[in-house]
């Protein structure tokens, strides 16, 4: 199983993308792409951009990178209840391509944030969104108060419900075929 794994955050020290690498080390017997969606920065979305120069070669290749995948783990930060901009512009750029983005990939959501809200906000967007972009959700989590919850020297989670919750998911994930 090919798994592509990438944080939806455009921190250079992202929590989410210490969490969306912890999730995929927990997958046995299966071969992880982790990607930064700093490879892919484009302009600004414009219609009339798109119209005049066409869509951007990082936008077909990002939407290459999830075909050659079997499934996808994403972990999303939360910037004012919404994804990134960096992430957004990306999805936005990608879904003018096909509005499949996910290409019904089996893929588990995360977020996390300092907070108690955990990203809370834009992991219900991003899974009920999911379904209108090609994609099959078949499990997400979301990581409250991420310096409590996880242990950002050793790479794990501390928190025992959460870890168990995560490895069934990941679990889950790697039974499932797309």
């Amino acid at each position: 199983m090919r798994v592509l794994a990438f944080a939806a955050s455009n921190s250079s020290t992202s929590i989410n993308r210490a969490l969306v690498e912890y999730a995929a080390s927990l997958l046995d017997a299966a071969e992880v792409e982790t990607l930064d969606i700093h490879d892919y920065e484009m302009p600004l979305y414009r219609s009339d951009r798109e119209a005049a120069d066409g869509i951007p070669q990082p936008a077909h290749d990002f939407l290459a990178r999830i075909a050659a995948a079997d499934a996808l783990i994403v972990s999303f930060a939360e910037h004012n209840g919404a994804y990134p901009a960096a992430f957004k512009n990306l999805f936005d750029w990608c879904s003018r391509i096909g509005r499949d983005v996910w290409q019904n990939k089996p893929m588990v959501m995360l977020a996390t944030s300092p907070g108690q809200g955990g990203a809370g906000r834009v992991l219900d967007f991003a899974v009920n969104a999911a379904p209108h972009f090609g994609g099959n959700v078949i499990g997400h989590l979301s990581v409250p108060k991420f310096h409590e919850a996880f242990d950002i020297t050793s790479l794990n989670l501390r928190d025992g419900n959460l870890n168990e919750e995560l490895r069934a998911l990941v679990n889950q994930l790697s039974k499932t075929e797309a």
